[in-house]
């Protein structure tokens, strides 16, 4: 019976030899995993540190240009776009930007980002063809060449002039505004890029009953009649308009043609 109980014994030695051995491998092969697993977060981790540097320090925008902008300055279309402080790196805009334009900015169509090169990009402004503007309700309601509103702000532009005389109801953003004679704004657009050609600035265009044209240049009302002989009209007043600089007065051209081109100034005496 002692001899029984010893074989137990041993067998039973045995078996806890053999079991705390497969644990020690079993920790071990389950410590290689871990530290195969670590190796890779790490090297991971190292590699993706890397390529933030190498993108933090090739892609920062350090050059911008802006083209197509005249209501805004390039600063202020440059805010529009570089939002926040990734904007500064040119992949991340280059991202942000696929395939797509920035929309929503007054007096502008969209906006589209080129990236020229890792440190430089291109801001293309394509704005919207404003022909004039009215004032209604408080508010400055801006016109394309067809008398479509492309805009109701609060602010005034400069860069186009206030049209006065035209008669209408009501406004609606993007519908054309209900004037009887609809060649008018077409008139109205042509004059303003005649303007613009020749480096002269109107106040204000009014049309009156007959939608004969007067032109404001701060003190001087100029008289141009119909839309006919428009373009010798406004070529003459670049010549004329610098003559009667701190003049007020009525500058009469509506006779005007390729034959006679008769122009009188009135001077108002204050």
């Amino acid at each position: 019976m002692a001899k029984r109980k010893r074989r137990k014994r041993v067998k039973k030695n045995t078996f806890s030899i053999r079991v705390f051995f497969e644990k020690i491998e079993d920790s071990l092969r389950y410590n290689r995993s871990l530290y195969i697993i670590i190796g890779i977060v790490l090297a991971v981790f190292i590699v993706g540190l890397l390529v933030f540097t190498f993108i933090r320090d090739n892609y920062t925008i350090t050059n911008v240009y802006v083209s197509g902008n005249t209501h805004y300055t390039n600063e202020e279309i440059i805010d529009m776009v570089m939002t926040d402080k990734l904007c500064q790196n040119s992949l991340y805009l280059s991202l942000k930007y696929r395939n797509k334009s920035i929309e929503g900015v007054p007096f502008v169509e969209k906006m589209s980002v080129e990236i020229v090169s890792p440190d430089t990009i291109r801001i293309n402004v394509y704005e919207k063809a404003v022909a004039g503007y009215i004032s209604y309700l408080g508010h400055y309601i801006y016109f394309d060449r067809d008398g479509i509103v492309v805009e109701s702000s609060l602010e005034k532009s400069d860069d186009v002039p206030e049209v006065l005389g035209l008669s209408f109801d009501y406004v609606i953003l993007y519908e054309k505004l209900p004037i009887e004679n609809a060649d008018v704004f077409e008139e109205i657009l042509d004059i303003t890029q005649l303007l613009s050609k020749y480096s002269l600035k109107a106040d204000k265009i009014f049309f009156d009953s007959e939608y004969d044209v007067y032109l404001y240049f701060e003190g001087i009302e100029v008289s141009i009649g119909t839309k006919d002989y428009i373009d010798e009209k406004i070529i003459q007043l670049q010549y004329i308009l610098p003559e009667l600089e701190g003049k007020t007065g009525m500058l009469e051209m509506k006779d005007y043609d390729e034959d006679t081109k008769n122009v009188t100034f009135e001077e108002k005496i204050q």
